[in-house]
């Protein structure tokens, strides 16, 4: 029996043998150097086409073109600033002066002033159905104020960026009031939303003869 089972399996074990060197030796001649490469390479092929110029049409995004947005920042504007009461008292106005003109605005007025009940009530009568504006007039009223007239490309936009969120607890750090404030009902600063409140509330707080028009010799090194 064992002579059998001897003879009778070396020829099949054989035959399988010769069937896997066969195939092992037609896929060892299709794995050229240069095909293992390329398979090789494949796997570490990135998904983005930064230095290629033959992107494919499905990573082609369209660029959306909003001239609006460049003429605004191309346009000079004008904006009104005002260092309220806690500023005023804390001794802040001429850190807060000082990060407007570095960062290279024009100032066209300025002064120390005693803001009245009305004017107050006029500047902030967007605000006159909520609860706190009986305490906001008292606030804005109860010390000086610094009334500032400011110039310059995007100076509506920028300003706001400068003086940071209305709660100083959500301002970021470099921001006005993210540095130099805790609370939003002592929030130093002021600055105009829009460029049209901004000459609105220019034209409240600034009498005629009351603004500079000059040419600050920075400018060409500002603005093109």
């Amino acid at each position: 029996m064992e002579g059998l089972t001897i003879v009778g399996a070396t020829p099949c074990v054989s035959s399988s043998l010769r069937r896997i060197s066969s195939k092992t030796t037609c896929l060892a001649s299709r794995l050229t150097p240069k095909s293992v490469k390329k398979h090789s390479l494949a796997a570490l092929q990135p998904a983005f086409y930064l230095f290629s110029t033959n992107v494919p049409k499905r990573q082609i995004r369209a660029r959306i073109f909003l001239p609006h947005l460049v003429a605004s920042m191309e346009e000079v504007e004008q904006t009104y600033i005002m260092i309220k009461p806690d500023g005023v008292q804390r001794g802040l106005v001429g850190e807060i002066i000082s990060r407007f003109e570095r960062k290279g605005f024009k100032l066209t007025g300025l002064k120390l002033f005693q803001c009245p009940k009305e004017l107050a009530e006029e500047h902030y009568k967007d605000l006159q159905s909520k609860p706190f504006f009986p305490k906001l007039i008292d606030y804005i009223t109860s010390g000086p104020v610094v009334c500032m007239a400011w110039e310059g490309v995007g100076v509506v936009a920028s300003a706001r960026k400068l003086i940071g969120a209305t709660n100083p607890l959500n301002a970021e750090p470099g921001t006005i009031r993210g540095d130099l404030a805790v609370q939003t009902g002592r929030n130093v600063v002021h600055g105009s939303d829009s460029p049209d409140n901004g000459k609105r509330e220019i034209g409240l707080w600034f009498n005629e003869g009351e603004l500079c028009a000059w040419a600050a010799a920075l400018e060409p090194w500002l603005v093109e």
